[in-house]
């Protein structure tokens, strides 16, 4: 079904970039006079060639229109826009309008926070809302400064993209006046409006501060003093690398609620998903991915905020940049030096899943032929594929060039935009010389090669991707295993096979610390060896390496699920970082389980190891915490969640606080060892807004009927949920071994998608066709539904993006199972 709004064309934006030039916006917003709505007033000043063209604006109802002094029909806008025909020179183009406060994290989003009753609101203009926010020629490369006015609330904060002051104050509003901004896309302009926790410092002159919601200032105040640091440490690092400093003024940190992404670089108001904030004990994987987090959204404010992609086929430009400094600088200058391995088990398997579906694009030049194609290409493609190309590239040129071609990037085209031919032009001015070939064979060519090793033949061979035959070179480090341990060696993959000694019976990892973008592919005396050695390795690069190529190996149904489980029974125990327990334990009970001969079993299994390490893992430690996580994920045992819910037969050091309380209730949902009552009765305890989601993932995890029914009514609009209680619902709902009750919706599923977009847009839109996709029908005949779903004329691109995505998962389910499984 048609989106009522028309996704702009990249052949338009070219078209209105030639005949436009946007001199400045000047926005005036109420927010304070009704909670449904808000009124946005835009002057938009530009000059023009002369010409039609049109303005984008998404608005509830539209007040009244001047252009050049002329009032204009509000019936013009359709489909969002308004259509414009400019006169040569300076052109004045006033929009009043009324604007909807929307709840799924896009445009103005508005929530209630269940633990208060008090309001917050924030701005998210990416990817294509800024128009239900202001109206505006909403494309990248049309840059300008803007000069918001703000009324909000009298005992509301407001915090935007430039420096800003209350002015006048009512008893029950205010006006806040905000200075005006450096040039911006349309993308980037926000602000943060509610009665928002605000703390204060400074750092070499930069004002730094951050906020959250009132009912979480306790989580804030006791993480201030570390975000702060990263922070201060990331911003001299930044400065020093590329000796141009912060020019955006103030910068702010905003945890805001029901956030789609994991954070957004807007310039001078970052906005940040505010579960970012530990209300609960937490791993250190969880504060290294805050970290991570932090120091990408700062790496962005020069990569994409001082100089910003052209045009959504570049955003690479934004995304592998920003990905690849904020894991080294995170790692180089902050107390989580350890933050490669974090990105090696949190976003490796992200960026070669995807780089090996139907789907799968070039990090650069990816086709995005509209926003709406462009939205699906933030993957693990632009972000961890792109990051490892970076990181390849810095280490063959070195960083006076790499970073000397950068900051001439930055220069030439400061508060501009660019594109990745100017980016290499830049790199080869700096000495790097002629790119193209290293540009065709990295970033616009698609899929991995995979290396595996020919024992008889005594060769590494290089397999690319089906249908390419651009040859890839990998400058990799393998490691053999010995008797005494492990040996590391330098190894060249510059051909189809690649001689190697590995002596009989030895195993071998390839790519250990990941280096280079490839698969590793076991075979089946490594596989042995890792089982038998993974216990008494120490060295972390190992042991990511092993569940690396062991994890790529199962994907592509090499490896049968219950060596998979064999070998996590050796590695658990033993494991000493939580950041690989985090990443490795639900791929190990959501997907090894789900196909193996026998899930309960597989799952038992895994339960033990994780309760052999909980005896092992020191009191009060988060590998303790992170075993304990595993352990209740694992278990079949609903006698034993009510103990561990009731503080019985705790490991000494361990506490259960809200998180963990939530972990076991949905655990025990899952096994039918509560209802809905009951869990309505934990909610009314714990009315926050993380407990609301956990209350729907526990719901929809029922094995009954009922609860069934409860999550599809939030798939089909009848009744409304966040953004977060959405993916909750379609978690919760497809739980392998409750087909009895899910059956019915894998047609229910099929019949209904395709008319998603009347209830759902944007983000939520991509997120309900993955969530309830129905992942644990194992069926061919699910999978067909889906194919021939996909093929259908019309289909929502977001949707079909998406379902292509989810039905590659299934696919690849099925080849594991029909492999494997006996009959």
């Amino acid at each position: 079904m048609d989106s009522p709004y028309r996704s702009l064309q990249l052949t338009e934006a070219r078209a209105r970039f030639d005949l436009l030039d946007v001199t400045a916006y000047d926005v005036v917003l109420d927010l304070a006079s009704d909670e449904k709505t808000f009124t946005s007033v835009t002057t938009i000043d530009f000059t023009s060639r002369g010409g039609e063209t049109f303005v984008d604006l998404k608005a509830r109802h539209v007040n009244r229109i001047t252009f050049n002094g002329h009032d204009l029909d509000p019936s013009l806008v359709v489909r969002g826009r308004l259509p414009l025909a400019t006169d040569p020179g300076e052109n004045r183009l006033v929009v009043d309008a009324v604007m909807p406060f929307r709840n799924d994290g896009e445009g103005l989003h508005r929530s209630i926070d269940p633990a208060d009753g008090r309001h917050y609101v924030y701005g998210m203009s990416f990817m294509d809302a800024a128009p239900s926010i202001f109206a505006c020629f909403d494309q990248p490369d049309l840059k300008a400064p803007y000069t918001l006015h703000v009324t909000a609330p009298s005992d509301w904060s407001v915090i935007g993209n430039a420096p800003g002051s209350k002015v006048e104050t009512s008893p029950t509003s205010a006006l806040w006046e905000f200075e005006r901004s450096q040039p911006l896309s349309t993308y980037f302009v926000t602000l943060v409006a509610g009665p928002y926790h605000v703390i204060h410092d400074e750092h070499a002159g930069v004002p730094l501060s951050l906020s959250s919601r009132q009912s979480i200032a306790t989580a804030l105040e006791t993480d201030a003093d570390e975000l702060f640091t990263m922070t201060k440490q990331c911003f001299d690092e930044f400065h020093r690398i590329f000796g141009i400093r912060y020019p955006f003024g103030n910068y702010h940190q905003a945890f805001v609620p029901e956030f789609n992404a994991g954070a957004m670089e807007n310039p001078g108001c970052v906005t940040f998903r505010d579960p970012l904030l530990f209300t609960s004990k937490v791993t250190r994987g969880e504060r290294v991915q805050r970290a991570t987090t932090v120091a990408h959204e700062m790496a962005h404010q020069w990569f994409g905020n001082i100089t910003t992609p052209k045009w959504w086929d570049d955003l690479w430009l934004n995304e592998s940049f920003a990905e690849y400094m904020g894991n080294r600088v995170t790692a180089d200058v902050t107390q989580y030096d350890d933050a490669w391995i974090h990105t090696g088990y949190a976003r490796r398997q992200w960026g070669l899943v995807a780089d090996q579906r139907p789907s799968t694009h070039p990090v650069a030049g990816n086709g995005a032929v509209d926003a709406t194609a462009a939205l699906q290409d933030f993957d693990g493609i632009s972000y961890a594929k792109g990051s490892t190309i970076l990181r390849q590239l810095n280490t063959r040129l070195g960083d006076d060039v790499f970073f000397g071609g950068v900051i001439d990037h930055f220069e030439r085209n400061r508060f501009g935009n660019a594109t990745m031919r100017d980016l290499f032009g830049s790199w080869e001015r700096a000495g790097a010389g002629d790119l193209s070939a290293f540009t065709d064979s990295w970033l616009l060519t698609t899929g991995a090669d995979t290396l595996s090793l020919d024992r008889d033949a005594g060769v590494i061979r290089r397999t690319p991707p089906a249908g390419q035959a651009q040859a890839r070179d990998h400058e990799i480090r393998v490691a053999l295993g010995t008797g005494s341990g492990w040996q590391v060696q330098e190894l060249s993959v510059d051909g189809d096979a690649t001689p190697i000694d590995v002596p009989d019976g030895t195993a071998l990892v390839l790519d250990p610390d990941l280096a280079t973008w490839v698969l590793p592919m076991p075979d089946e005396v490594s596989l042995a060896g890792f089982r038998d050695s993974i216990g008494s390795t120490s060295d972390p690069v190992i042991r990511l390496g092993i569940w690396n190529s062991v994890r790529s190996a199962f994907h592509n149904a090499q490896v049968d699920p219950a060596e998979v489980v064999r070998l996590a029974e050796q590695s658990l125990p033993s494991e000493t970082n939580d950041d690989a327990l985090r990443s490795t334990l639900p791929f190990l009970t959501g997907q090894v389980t789900a196909v193996s001969q026998d899930p309960s079993a597989a799952s038992g299994r895994i339960h033990a190891a994780c309760r052999q390490l909980l005896e092992r893992a020191p009191a009060g430690s988060t590998t303790q915490l992170a075993a304990f996580q595993g352990a209740v994920s694992s278990s079949n045992d609903v006698t034993g969640l009510r103990e561990w819910l009731a503080g019985a037969g705790l490991p000494a050091g361990l506490e259960i606080d809200a998180d963990l309380r939530w972990r076991l209730l949905i655990r025990v949902a899952t096994l039918g060892g509560t209802d809905r009552a009951a869990l309505d009765e934990e909610l009314l305890t714990d009315p926050t807004t993380k407990a609301r989601v956990d209350h729907a993932t526990a719901v929809s995890s029922l094995p009954d009927h009922a609860a069934k029914a409860w999550a599809w009514s939030r798939f089909d609009g009848t009744e409304s949920a966040s953004n977060y209680e959405l993916i909750a619902c379609g978690t919760g709902l497809w739980r392998s071994g409750q087909e009895e009750f899910t059956a019915p919706y894998v047609e229910r599923y099929f019949a209904e998608l395709p008319h998603a977009g009347t209830v759902h847009s944007g983000w939520v839109l991509g997120n309900v066709t993955e969530h309830f996709f129905p992942i644990s029908s194992l069926e061919d005949a699910t999978l067909s539904r889906a194919s021939d779903l996909v093929d259908r004329p019309g289909l929502d691109l977001t949707i079909r993006r998406n379902l292509i995505d989810m039905a590659d998962a299934l696919e690849r389910r099925l080849a594991v199972r029909r492999t494997f499984t006996r009959s």
